[in-house]
């Protein structure tokens, strides 16, 4: 793909002052295979390659992360990253909260905690790793479990953003119902839910919610974990290591599998049409959702950057998004709407 030498476009960030690129790098890979959601062995000094490609090499802005990734593995790369660079180049961090292991059988789901002490603890904990004074988007990372309200855990959100400490809050993996209860509260700055042109329910209920509260919206495996790089094969799929996550998600199975290739199949003609890499068009697609503010989008090296970020500079037509609705019916991929009720140029000045 030829580079461009014009920077990423920004969009704000909801109702925030923050101004961030349609692309953010999605750190969830790099915490290694070692842990129940784990993506396989990874190297990081080609973790830290390939963050700094990102921001440095493409202008991606923003770095989106977990303490859960890795148990803080994933948040101490990001930090030793951020050291790497200079001060005034620095990305936005963006990380998350709510998800607590256990030290002694770290291969044991996480559990679902939103007491406002361990949150305190929790944000504590991950400017350390991230060697930040301040995180610039701390999120509450699933409905709490532990029977803590959302009133409470999004309160003690709200306390850590006026006392300075993160300086925006979001939730994610949250429902319109929850966000609603949060927003009685304080204002939710942002939302993070899975979408992609094979997970798309988030286009039923939260995107129009956000878009009407002024919510800005962060939707992550926009490649859905792979299966829309171009890359997967049924072989490929059948072949994942045991320590790789996928190998147990139906997506990556049988009829569910063979419908999502098919789809990436029918998307390799748009791509060819644009002279991109076929993740750049899959990313392109999210972000033409009127609603979408930004896309994460991972990386294991800085190769696999390269496939992914023109997709923050591609518009797709109107006939290509009623092409890949089209598709997206004729195959069965996945579920929810094909196409937004109206193009992005339609929504309000971002």
């Amino acid at each position: 793909m030829s580079e461009s030498n014009q920077p990423m476009p920004l969009r704000r960030l909801g109702q925030t002052d923050m101004k961030i690129t349609p692309v953010g790098f999605g750190a969830w890979a790099l915490g290694g295979g070692e842990w129940a959601a784990g993506w396989g062995s990874q190297n990081d000094e080609d973790s830290i390659a390939a963050i700094r490609h990102a921001v440095e090499r493409h202008g991606v802005n923003w770095i989106d992360t977990a303490a859960i990734y890795g148990l803080g593995r994933s948040e101490a790369v990001v930090g030793e990253a951020l050291r790497r660079m200079r001060p005034d180049a620095r990305p936005f961090i963006f990380t998350k909260c709510g998800l607590i292991w256990d030290e002694s059988d770290t291969m044991a789901f996480p559990k679902r905690i939103g007491r406002p002490e361990s949150i305190r603890h929790e944000v504590e904990a991950s400017l350390r790793r991230l060697g930040v004074e301040r995180i610039d988007l701390y999120q509450m990372h699933w409905p709490a479990q532990d029977g803590t309200p959302i009133e409470e855990y999004w309160q003690a959100l709200l306390d850590l953003k006026a006392e300075g400490k993160v300086r925006a809050v979001g939730l994610s993996n949250h429902d319109a119902a929850q966000l609603a209860a949060a927003e009685a509260i304080g204002h939710v700055d942002t939302l993070q839910p899975p979408f992609s042109a094979i997970e798309r329910g988030a286009a039923e209920t939260v995107l129009p919610w956000c878009e009407t509260n002024g919510t800005g919206v962060i939707v992550y495996s926009p490649m859905q974990a792979g299966l829309l790089t171009g890359s997967f094969t049924e072989t490929r799929a059948a072949n994942l290591e045991e320590d790789d996550w996928r190998s147990r998600n139906e997506n990556f199975r049988g009829d569910a599998l063979r419908r999502n290739l098919a789809l990436v199949e029918a998307l390799r003609p748009i791509a060819e049409r644009h002279g991109v890499p076929l993740p750049a068009v899959a990313i392109a697609w999210v972000l033409a959702w009127p609603a979408v503010t930004g896309a994460i989008v991972g990386a294991r090296n800085p190769r696999q950057v390269d496939g992914w970020a023109g997709g923050a500079r591609l518009t797709l037509s109107p006939p290509e998004l009623d092409e890949v609705a089209a598709a997206i019916q004729a195959t069965g991929a996945g579920k929810g709407p094909a196409r937004a009720a109206r193009p992005r140029d339609a929504a309000a000045p971002t």
